[in-house]
C-alpha cells in the first residue's frame, strides 16, 4: 500500500443497546465514506460489525471463537455500494465483545497488507462499551489487551474509539462499565489509540476523523533571539480552515464509447488588441499592467524582479511585550504551532526555559517570519507559551498572525459611550441585558461546554456533502431537509429557551423598540456596501417602504434646518438620495463638470469597496470649492447649489455629519474671501445649513444651533449698504 493512502476498517456495535443511535452512526459513517470518494478515492475501507446474530469472520472458521462478529465488507477501494451498505446496518440481537471485534479487523488488515508499516493503517471503533468481555482461557484481560495493542504497534496500525454514552439512557452494570473503560485505557497507554466519550448525535457527527490530514511543516530553520542566540524549530499548522472541494466543470461531449475521456474542460485565453480586435497579441508581446488611479501602467516582468521585495528566510525575535496588550481580536488566518527540533536536547531545553520564562511573567514575543527563500511577503506575528502538563510532550509556542495599519479595519458606526445621556441605557436595561449575555453562554459555570469545537461539525459542508451524494444518483434530486442533528447545532436549544423565559422576557420588557427608517435606511446601506448580494429584489423592496415612511415623517415632523412642508433644495434640480439611487448599476470613478450630482449619486453607489462612499463626499467637496472658485465667470451659483444640497443629503443617509458641517464652515469662510456673499445667501434662503443631531447621532449641532448658524453666516445691513 501506498504511503499516501489509507486504509480503515470500521468496528460498529450493531447489539441491542445500540439501536437507538444506530441511524446517526449510519450518517456519520456514509459521510466518512463520501468524503474518501471525493478526496481520497484509492483509500479502502472494510466494515465489522458485532453484536449480530449470525457469526460471520475468518477466525471462526480457522481456529474457532469469535462469535456474533460479521464481516459486512472486506477492505476494498472505497464505491458507491459501501455508501449504501452503511446507510442499512443490520440490527443485532445479542451483546457484542468489543475485543473479538477488534481481533477480527486487526487480521482483516495483517492479511491483506502484510506485516508491513507502509501506508496508514487504522481502526475505528463504535461502540456503547456497555457489554462484558469473555474472559480469556489461561492469562487476564489486561494481559490479552496488551498483546492486542502489542500487535496493533507491530504492524504500525492506530485505532480511534468512540464510545457512545447518552447522559440518563442506559441501564448498565457499574462494574462492566468501569472495566471495559480500564480496558480502553490500556490500548490508549499502550498503542497509538485515541479515546473519545460522546453523549449526542451532534458530538458524534463531529468524533469521527472523516478526513485524514498528514500534518507538514510550513518553516523549518533557526529562530533567531539574538546575533548569538539561535533555536532550531520546526513550524506546524495547528487549525485550518476546511473548506468546499475544488469543484470542476464537467462535459458531456465526448463520445459514449470513448472509455478514456477525462470529461475536463481546458480554457484558453486569447488577448486581442483594442486598437484591431481581430489581432491576437501574442504571449511575446503582452505585458503586465497596474492600475494607478485611472491609469494602467505597464510594468514589465524584469522592472517587477528588479523592485520585487526578496527577504531572507528565517524567524527573528523583535521583542516582548505583555501578554495584555495583544487583544484576541488583532489575530489573523490560522493558528500555527512552534516546536523545537525534534530530538535535539539542547533546543528542547531552551524552547522550554523560554516558554516558561514567558509564561511566568505574563510575557509575550512579537517576531518577523519569511518562512520560504524569495519569499514575496513578510509576517509579523505574536507567540503565546504553551506550557505542557504531559513530561513526554515537550513546551510550545501557539503563533498568530497579526494585523498591519493597513489591515485594520475602521468601522463606520459610532461608540455607544459617545451617545446622549438621554439614551443611555439604565441600570435596570443593563442589568437585563447582562443577564442575556449570560444566559447565552455555551460553557455556564459546572456544566460542560455545549457545541464544542473539536465535536461540532461545519452545518454547511455536512449538508453539502449530503446533497452531492444524491446528486450523484439522480442529478435532477431536490435538496433534501435539513437533518434535525445539524438543526441542533444551527438553531438555538428550546431546553435552553424554555429554562430562561424570564429573562428573556426581562430583557423584552426593559426596551422599548420605536421604528426610525432613516437610521434604518442608513445602516441597510452599509450593510449592502458590505456584503455583495445576487438578488437584491428583496432589498429593493424594503428600502422602497422605508423610502416612503421616512418621507411620510419628514413631512410630518421637520428637522431643525428646515421649515415644515418645504424641502431641502426646493425650486432645483437636484433630485433627492436614496437607497434606491444608490443601486445605481453605472460606475463613475469621478464627478464630472456635465452632471455632477448624477457622478456624485453613482459613485455612492458603488458596491465593490467601502472607499468610495468617503471618495465620493471628497470628490463633491472639491467640484464645489472649484464652482465657488469661479462662481464669477458664469451663471454657476445654481450648480453649486444643486452640488451642496446632494452633499448634504448623501452625508445624512451614509451618518458622515462633521464631514458635511466642517465644509459648510469652509464654503462660507471661502465666499467671504472671494466676494460671493450671495451664494451664502442662497444657501440660507434654501435652509441648507449644518446637520443636527436629530439627522445624525454623531452630529454635535442642536437645532438651535443650526439656525443661529444661518443668521449669524446672513450679511448685516450696514455692509451690504
Amino acid at each position: 500500500m501506498a504511503r499516501n493512502k489509507e486504509a480503515l476498517v470500521l468496528v460498529l456495535d450493531v447489539g441491542p443497546t445500540m439501536h437507538a443511535i444506530l441511524p446517526e452512526i449510519e450518517k456519520v459513517c456514509s459521510m466518512l465514506i463520501e468524503k474518501k470518494l471525493i478526496y481520497s478515492k484509492s483509500d479502502e475501507v472494510g466494515v465489522v460489525l458485532f453484536g449480530t446474530a449470525a457469526t460471520e469472520n475468518e477466525l471462526t472458521k480457522e481456529i474457532g471463537g469469535y462469535e456474533h462478529v460479521t464481516v459486512l465488507r472486506p477492505i476494498k477501494v472505497v464505491d458507491g455500494d459501501l455508501v449504501e451498505a452503511v446507510q442499512e446496518l443490520p440490527r443485532g440481537s445479542v451483546g457484542g465483545d468489543f475485543l473479538d471485534a477488534i481481533v477480527v479487523a486487526m487480521d482483516m488488515m495483517i492479511k491483506k497488507f502484510g506485516p508491513t508499516n507502509m501506508g496508514k493503517k487504522r481502526l475505528c471503533l463504535l461502540t456503547n462499551a456497555i457489554h462484558p468481555t469473555k474472559d480469556p482461557y489461561e492469562e487476564r484481560k489486561e494481559d490479552q489487551v496488551n498483546t492486542i495493542a502489542s500487535q496493533m504497534m507491530a504492524n504500525g496500525m492506530k485505532m480511534d474509539c468512540i464510545i457512545v454514552r447518552p447522559k440518563n439512557s442506559l441501564d448498565a452494570d457499574k462494574r462492566i462499565l468501569e472495566e471495559n473503560d480500564f480496558l480502553l485505557s490500556v490500548f490508549s497507554n499502550k498503542s497509538s489509540t485515541k479515546t473519545v466519550y460522546v453523549e449526542s448525535s451532534t458530538k458524534l457527527l463531529g468524533a469521527i476523523r472523516t478526513r485524514n490530514i498528514s500534518p507538514v511543516t510550513s518553516y523549518r530553520g533557526y529562530f533567531e533571539l539574538s546575533s548569538k542566540l539561535k533555536i532550531k524549530v520546526w513550524v506546524y499548522k495547528k487549525t485550518s480552515e476546511e473548506k468546499f472541494p475544488t469543484l470542476k466543470r464537467y462535459s458531456d461531449k465526448a463520445p459514449p464509447t470513448d472509455k478514456f475521456a477525462s470529461h475536463e474542460i481546458k480554457i484558453d485565453y486569447e488577448y486581442k488588441s483594442v486598437d484591431d480586435p481581430s489581432k491576437v497579441v501574442p504571449p511575446e508581446q503582452r505585458i503586465k499592467g497596474y492600475r494607478y488611479g485611472p491609469q494602467v501602467v505597464p510594468i514589465s516582468s524584469a522592472a517587477w524582479e528588479a523592485v520585487k521585495l526578496k527577504p531572507e528566510k528565517g524567524v527573528k525575535l523583535l521583542g516582548f511585550t505583555d501578554a495584555s496588550n495583544i487583544m484576541r481580536h488583532y489575530y489573523m488566518k490560522d493558528v500555527n504551532i512552534f516546536i523545537a527540533e525534534p530530538g535535539n536536547t539542547k533546543a528542547i531545553l531552551a524552547f522550554s526555559a523560554l516558554a516558561r520564562a514567558m509564561k511566568e511573567m505574563n510575557k509575550v514575543a512579537i517576531i518577523r517570519c519569511v518562512w520560504r527563500q524569495g519569499q514575496g511577503n513578510v509576517v509579523v506575528g505574536v507567540l503565546t507559551p504553551n506550557v505542557s502538563d504531559n513530561e513526554k510532550i515537550p513546551d510550545s509556542f501557539y503563533f498568530n498572525v497579526l494585523p498591519f495599519a493597513e489591515d485594520v479595519r475602521e468601522f463606520q458606526f459610532p461608540s455607544f459611550s459617545k451617545l446622549p445621556q438621554s439614551v443611555q441605557p439604565t441600570h435596570q436595561q443593563q442589568e437585563a441585558a447582562d443577564k442575556l449575555v449570560r444566559m447565552l453562554d455555551l460553557a455556564p459555570n459546572g456544566e460542560e461546554e455545549a457545541l464544542q469545537p473539536d465535536f461540532t461539525p461545519n452545518p454547511v459542508l455536512d449538508r453539502f456533502y449530503r446533497t452531492l451524494e444524491l446528486k450523484s444518483k439522480d442529478q435532477d434530486a431536490a435538496v433534501p431537509p435539513l437533518d434535525e442533528t445539524l438543526r441542533k447545532i444551527i438553531e438555538p436549544d428550546p431546553e435552553v429557551l424554555s429554562q430562561n423565559k424570564s429573562v428573556i422576557d426581562e430583557f423584552r420588557r426593559s426596551f422599548e423598540v420605536k421604528e426610525n427608517p432613516k437610521v434604518l435606511l442608513s445602516k441597510l446601506n452599509h450593510f449592502l456596501l458590505c456584503f455583495q448580494f445576487t438578488d437584491r429584489q428583496w432589498f429593493l423592496d424594503l428600502t422602497l417602504q422605508l423610502k416612503k415612511s421616512t418621507r411620510r415623517n419628514l413631512r410630518d415632523k421637520p428637522s431643525g434646518s428646515r421649515e415644515e412642508g418645504e424641502d431641502i433644495g426646493n425650486g432645483s434640480d437636484a433630485q433627492p438620495m436614496d437607497a434606491i439611487e444608490y443601486t445605481s448599476k453605472i460606475k463613475v470613478d469621478d464627478i464630472g463638470d456635465l452632471n455632477p450630482v448624477q457622478d456624485f449619486e453613482a459613485i455612492m453607489s458603488r458596491r465593490d469597496g467601502p472607499e468610495w462612499v468617503s471618495k465620493g463626499i471628497q470628490f463633491m467637496k472639491n467640484k464645489v470649492f472649484d464652482i465657488v472658485e469661479k462662481l464669477g465667470e458664469g451663471d454657476t451659483s445654481q450648480k453649486a447649489l444643486e452640488c451642496v444640497v446632494a452633499l448634504r443629503k448623501g452625508c445624512i443617509l451614509e451618518q458622515e455629519p462633521k464631514q458635511f458641517n466642517d465644509f459648510l464652515h469652509h464654503i462660507y469662510n471661502l465666499c467671504k474671501e472671494k466676494g460671493h456673499q450671495s451664494f451664502c445667501e442662497s444657501l440660507a434662503t434654501h435652509n441648507v445649513t449644518l446637520i443636527t443631531k436629530k439627522e445624525a447621532e454623531d452630529s454635535e449641532f442642536t437645532d438651535d444651533q443650526a439656525r443661529s448658524f444661518i443668521i449669524k453666516s446672513e450679511p448685516k445691513p450696514e455692509q451690504e449698504a
